[in-house]
């Protein structure tokens, strides 16, 4: 068993070291207009041109800075200072605080609305910089983020947090993250963000208030989200947590059985922490209604039609649950899971040639180049967090 553990996790340091990091730091770096590229196609194609998305860069802040934090490769906190600098100079808004959703590739502001999810993800990524550098100026900066969305964003009426505003802190009337999505007050995906966010920041930072509100976001998943028929995460709510889609995406269900375990560790109650245990077993089996004979994970189903599309993210967050769901067991099985699944992802998800992963598999197993290799939700966070689970772990 130590050995299988060890080949994984030498495996998947090499992934991490010369393919994904590599990439980014490779081929990514702009360097006529600071900071990052906003696209590269998934043929290889670089789109100097194109805007620049906040959830990309803060996901590369995060990115680097965690490997920093695990690896000591100067060349890391580098980039991480590089992500750092740039937000702070183009993603923050002066006027009414926060950050833009989209700015341009010269980084001027195109889209401002405050989407919440994307505050989350600075708040993750400007923590992580803390925890790597010691830089009191990204904790203080987490921490006013946090601040903002506790003014602005929770509902202390019938609780959770509201999804969108306009710059000047107005609830919007189109709220989604993508078109894809339900136009809907709250989600189960912006409540998964802030609860991984606002874990990262309670590691650091033991302020009564972020406790009591990171307790409630687990409450809030355990009570509202997690369907108690099915065990799934139910995606789309009114703002009285009445469920609005018959979506199940097998991925955040994998994703948040490990995150909501996390969450409750690092607040440290040891009843809540049995509770929740229990539950996120059950979320990792309900994500097993997608898994499939060689390893993978399809994307979703709703009333009875399978997206089966193997999501590069999808994956990712698979390995880390089932090691999670292991790890809480020690049922070997959980185990064959993860590492049948890393299994997928080297023969097939990995782009060998190009580098970096391609954006997903078809049933067929055929790679969809069409899709992103980086851009605005084509991050170094799934792949890279998955890796330094894994070495960590």
């Amino acid at each position: 068993m130590k050995d299988i553990l060890t080949e994984l996790k030498q495996q998947v340091k090499e992934e991490l070291t010369n393919n994904i990091l590599a990439f980014w730091m490779g081929k990514m770096k702009d360097d006529e207009q600071g900071g990052f590229y906003g696209q590269i196609k998934g043929n290889g194609q670089l789109i100097p041109a194109a805007d620049k998305g906040g959830i990309l860069n803060a996901r590369i802040l995060w990115s680097f800075s965690s490997a920093y934090l695990q690896d000591k490769n100067p060349l890391y906190l580098e980039m991480a200072n590089r992500a750092k600098a740039y937000i702070l100079n183009h993603f923050f808004d002066a006027s009414f605080a926060g950050t833009y959703w989209t700015i341009s590739f010269d980084g001027k502001p195109v889209d401002t609305k405050k989407q919440i999810y994307s505050q989350a993800f600075f708040i993750y990524a400007f923590t992580e910089h803390y925890r790597a550098s010691g830089d009191q100026s990204s904790l203080q900066t987490a921490i006013e983020l946090f601040r903002i969305i506790e003014k602005y964003s929770f509902d202390p009426e019938l609780n959770g947090y509201f999804e969108a505003y306009s710059r000047d802190w107005v609830l919007l009337e189109d709220l989604r993250l993508s078109e894809k999505d339900e136009n809907e007050k709250k989600t189960m995906n912006t409540h998964l963000h802030i609860l991984e966010a606002y874990t990262n920041l309670y590691r650091v930072w033991k302020d009564d208030g972020l406790a009591r509100q990171l307790r409630n976001l687990i409450l809030i998943f355990i009570k509202k989200i997690v369907n108690p028929a099915t065990n799934h995460l139910d995606l789309f709510f009114d703002e009285c947590w009445t469920s609005k889609s018959t979506i199940v995406s097998y991925g955040h269900d994998i994703e948040a059985s490990w995150l909501i375990d996390e969450a409750a560790r690092v607040l440290g109650d040891k009843d809540l922490l049995a509770q929740v245990q229990k539950i996120c077993i059950k979320i990792a089996e309900a994500s097993c209604d997608g898994l499939q004979p060689d390893g993978s994970i399809v994307y979703e189903t709703d009333k009875g039609h399978l997206e089966t599309d193997r999501h590069w993210w999808v994956q990712s967050e698979a390995v880390v649950g089932f090691l999670n769901a292991y790890e809480l067991t020690g049922n070997q099985q959980w185990l064959d899971k993860a590492l049948k699944c890393w299994k997928y992802i080297s023969e097939n998800v990995i782009d060998r040639a190009g580098g970096e992963w391609f954006w997903s598999i078809s049933d067929e197993g055929v790679a969809n180049t069409n899709g992103d290799k980086a851009g605005f939700w084509k991050c170094p966070y799934h792949n890279s967090r998955m890796c330094l689970e894994v070495m960590a772990r």
